[in-house]
């Protein structure tokens, strides 16, 4: 017979020495498991004692407890009369009267700002902290952005622009947009579709998406119901006990009829420091001390509450941070013989340095991390700039993406135009996912590819391929790239290689 907890009986067990959490319904005894929580004891502390279904559904895959937790630590159901209003309400798109407004219809919204502003009256604020949040003073989440504002374009007449054509191929796969979604967590924190409804979008418009080691789906669900020829790719965050992360991999070599490259993340050695995450967070747990108290006459604060930890530092939290060249590209070859592009890279030396490992890395990814790591780092088009002064071989050597600050379907073209193959968009999915689950990813991809055609036409350019330095103009930011000594073993330095016109 299954035992029958109250929510007075789990409330008093929310401390180090007895941690008790209900999820789905069900009574767990975790205080065995605090130590070994990947994502820390105290994201568990601030949860104890109460539902914490709210909290632990969109952000961790199916199978997560069952893995974590051993059988007997399953003590029980909780009686639902007994919960509190609050923490008896089920899990819901939007927030507050925000599910109850009436939403725009999709084809209203002309651009990404947009659909940014419907999905944060939508979503919680805790999921829009998270998303939102960059690190520090958000300059270089602002400059993502700006850079490509200051980015002119050269327009050619007297062309015929009848026909126009987006699609290109990325990794020798062929799609039909040059832009692909970046890996992103918790995307279930925004539409109970997550990461699928994602694809779901992808797979209407042959577009790529890169599914993150913190998704809140497994893999394959995400890829389950995907689009035939639809192609993904997996991003790996490597684990300090690597043995997780070599699992991982044998389930994505398992998966490689669907998922076919990997995409190792280098540019978040550590969690940034990101204020808004870390604020919800605070404000997430004072509300949750305040309804234990309230539940029960005799019971005191989790031990340990007073100092929360972010979602962002959760999923931080057992990644190595002792990668290197020499160590780390061996092992993973050894873990997969699917393709092997690296994230992150900021500078023309590591771009360089990438190139030298060509063909077993097959492309790069400048990126910032969304200027959610290392605050005031360069935005990507400035290290395409880079790149394109001090070592333009290496666009011959590897495929080079970007991400970060894509706003527009002008900064897709201008990237591309730059020696960019593929640009990369990972808030904006979310957003769209926010604003209207999968529909809503489907018109944030409609809308860029509507502006990537329009910029093409008005340019005079019909296929991607034709896209290259003669239609930009850079001149109004050149004085911000990197003007030092170039690094490179093997060159000297160099003076700007002019674009072949």
């Amino acid at each position: 017979m299954v035992k029958l907890f109250t929510a007075e009986e789990v409330a008093k067990h929310s401390s180090l020495e007895s941690c008790w959490v209900v999820l789905y319904g069900s009574v767990y005894d975790v205080t065995d498991f605090l130590p070994h929580h990947p994502g820390g004891s105290k994201a568990i502390l601030q949860l104890a004692g109460r539902d914490a279904t709210e909290d632990y559904d969109p952000i961790h895959p199916p199978g997560t407890l069952e893995n974590g937790l051993r059988p007997e630590a399953k003590l029980g159901s909780v009686d639902l009369s007994t919960l509190s209003r609050s923490e008896e309400a089920p899990i819901e798109d939007g927030q507050g009267d925000a599910a109850s407004r009436r939403l725009p219809p999709l084809d209203t919204l002309l651009n990404l700002d947009d659909i940014e502003r419907v999905a944060t009256r939508q979503i919680s604020h805790k999921a829009w902290a998270y998303y939102f949040s960059a690190a520090d003073d958000l300059i270089s989440k602002r400059l993502n952005n700006e850079a490509y504002r200051s980015i002119l374009l050269r327009p050619r007449i007297f062309i015929d622009v009848g026909k126009c054509e987006t699609s290109t191929t990325l990794l020798g796969h062929g799609v039909g947009l040059p832009v692909y979604v970046s890996p992103a967590a918790a995307a279930r924190l925004a539409h109970t579709t997550g990461e699928a409804g994602i694809a779901q979008a992808c797979g209407k418009f042959n577009a790529i998406q890169l599914i993150s080691t913190n998704a809140s789906m497994t893999p394959e669900q995400i890829v389950k119901d995907a689009a035939s020829g639809q192609v993904f790719g997996f991003q790996l965050y490597v684990q300090v006990e690597q043995s997780k992360s070599e699992a991982l991999l044998s389930r994505i070599n398992k998966l490689s009829h669907k998922i076919k490259f990997i995409c190792l993340t280098l540019d978040a050695p550590a969690p940034g420091n990101r204020e808004h995450d870390e604020r919800a967070s605070n404000m997430a747990a004072t509300q949750s001390v305040t309804s234990i108290v309230q539940s029960s006459s005799t019971s005191k604060p989790p031990e340990g509450s007073g100092g929360t930890i972010s979602i962002a530092n959760q999923l931080f939290l057992g990644t190595d941070s002792r990668l290197t060249w020499k160590t780390t590209l061996p092992w993973l070859r050894k873990q997969t013989n699917l393709p092997i592009i690296l994230k992150g890279i900021q500078t023309h030396e590591d771009a360089h340095l990438a190139s030298l490992h060509a063909p077993l890395v097959q492309g790069i990814i400048l990126s910032n991390h969304g200027g959610r790591e290392l605050d005031t780092a360069p935005p990507a088009v400035h290290t395409l700039l880079e790149i394109r002064k001090y070592c333009p071989e290496v666009f011959t050597k590897l495929e080079v993406w970007v991400d970060g600050g894509i706003r527009r379907g002008t900064d897709v073209v201008k990237a591309l135009c730059l020696g960019a193959r593929g640009v990369g968009i990972g808030r904006a999915a979310l957003w769209g996912l926010g604003a209207g689950g999968p529909e809503g990813v489907e018109r944030t991809l409609e809308i860029l590819k509507a502006e990537i055609e329009t910029c093409m036409r008005l340019l005079g350019v019909t296929s991607i391929s034709e896209l290259g330095p003669k239609y930009v103009n850079t001149r109004a930011i050149e004085h911000l790239i990197y003007d030092g000594p170039a690094g490179l073993e093997d060159k000297q330095p160099r003076l700007w290689v002019p674009a072949k016109l």
